[in-house]
């Protein structure tokens, strides 16, 4: 079984051999799938992963802006259609100086595999730009959106593909692709998700991804008849995903201890509670300011300048920044300070090494493409609600959030249960290929 994966992913490796993250997260699932694949008639034998790992579609584009001085700038766009087996195209698009080929690459094929997961009819897509918006003025920002939209609207349509937002890309940003999308096309429809609740948003689309982390984390540790209720809990970031994950924590009265950016991490022992988490959203969606200006209100806490938070001890881990933010040495750390529980609401922010040190030493794991699931999940509601021209309440879409989550849980459990420990990167894994490689049997080879 060993040859059959190391020669699969020698052949992914001779044609992506400079796209690490793709390779990543390909030898992640492929180390899951292929031993399943085999023992399966149906699909031994149909190069059906071999068909997954390799994109529909790739879109790269130039774009052209003015800044504030005068001056033409130019970057570089990207759409990574990557398969549309059981629906339209569905992914996030990311404005970030480190955005590649290869980081959109895997962030569409997690895409496929988590949109399978909400049972909904989603395919999977992400895209993005090398376009830094921070310290942009808000005239750039609608410049460079406008033009990078002038070129992604040919590729992108309601029933075709349906970008959301990801790091860089929040309301402002939506707002502007939205409406240079709209005087292109002379139409007003459901293109983009995460659009304002007064013209096609959806109720709790801004918080769903935290909120489903922790919906996820909670299920995990109801399965072991335990619950998140006073557990201490780490989150690294401070954008949307974390602030809202660190929000639903303080719900469920979980006690939040750190919240991070790229400039190092902040430590309250006496915890970050809901007037202080209040004060962060100010600092980073108001003043787009930096997590160390917390300490000057906040006096007894601590600023640990250019550090993760891994190393202060907790009960729960929800690595919510960016990719490859837990390495080995903090998945040691975490479980030497007795964490049993992570779950990932970012995508992949735990590498090959810190997984296999998690699911060694028998820690519950959550994978992004699970846990971090609630997002698309709560798009796809908007999706809905967009074609019914009908808006359901804050608590309606909670309550569909929460039972998709509990739907993936499940998911998770009936492939990856083993004795006393369930594997839920192999249960997910397993559980979202079937869906799509049984689409993809069913239409043909296309």
């Amino acid at each position: 079984m060993n040859k059959i994966i190391n020669d699969f992913l020698a052949e992914i490796d001779n044609r992506n051999s400079h796209e690490p993250e793709f390779m990543q997260a390909v030898k992640e699932v492929s180390e899951d799938l292929i031993p399943y694949i085999v023992s399966q008639n149906i699909y031994h034998g149909k190069n059906i992963l071999m068909r997954m790992v390799e994109p529909e579609r790739v879109v790269m584009f130039r774009v052209n802006w003015i800044d504030d001085n005068g001056e033409i700038r130019v970057n570089r766009g990207y759409r990574v259609e990557m398969n549309s087996a059981i629906g339209p195209y569905k992914g996030g698009l990311r404005f970030h100086p480190s955005v590649n080929l290869s980081i959109l690459k895997f962030l569409a094929f997690e895409q496929v595999f988590k949109n399978s997961l909400t049972t909904l009819p989603m395919g999977g897509g992400k895209g993005g730009a090398d376009f830094d918006p921070k310290n942009k003025s808000d005239g750039e920002v609608m410049r460079f959106c406008q033009s990078f939209m002038t070129e992604l609207f040919r590729h992108i349509g309601p029933n075709t593909d349906i970008p959301a937002g990801d790091i860089g890309v929040g309301g402002r940003e939506i707002g502007y692709l939205f409406g240079q999308y709209k005087r292109l096309k002379n139409e007003f429809t459901g293109v983009l998700t995460g659009k304002g609740v007064s013209w096609g948003g959806s109720l709790i689309r801004p918080e769903a991804t935290g909120y489903g982390t922790v919906y996820f984390a909670e299920d995990m540790l109801n399965h072991i008849s335990d619950s998140i209720k006073g557990k201490t809990v780490t989150i690294s970031g401070s954008g949307n995903v974390a602030q809202y994950a660190a929000e639903k924590c303080l719900h469920l009265g979980a006690k939040v201890l750190t919240m991070s950016d790229s400039s190092g991490y902040i430590y309250d022992k006496e915890g970050i509670n809901e007037e202080k988490l209040k004060y962060i959203m100010d600092i980073k969606n108001v003043k787009r300011g930096r997590i160390s200006e917390y300490v000057n209100k906040y006096p007894k806490a601590e600023f640990i300048k250019g550090k993760k938070p891994w190393d202060v001890k907790c009960d729960v881990a929800l690595p919510s920044a960016t990719q490859n933010e837990v390495n080995y040495t903090d998945a040691k750390t975490l479980i030497k300070n007795g964490c049993i529980c992570v779950a990932e609401g970012a995508n992949m922010p735990c590498d090959h090494d810190a997984i296999k040190q998690f699911k060694d030493n028998k820690i519950l794991f959550a994978p992004g493409k699970a846990s971090n699931a609630g997002g698309v999940a709560v798009s796809g509601l908007e999706m809905a609600q967009n074609s019914l021209r009908y808006s359901w309440t804050r608590d309606e879409v909670d309550e569909k959030l929460k039972e998709i989550m509990v739907k993936i849980h499940k998911k998770c459990l009936k492939y990856g249960q083993d004795k006393d420990y369930v594997d839920y990167g192999k249960g997910a894994n397993i559980s979202s290929f079937i869906k799509v490689a049984d689409a993809m049997l069913a239409q043909g080879v296309v």
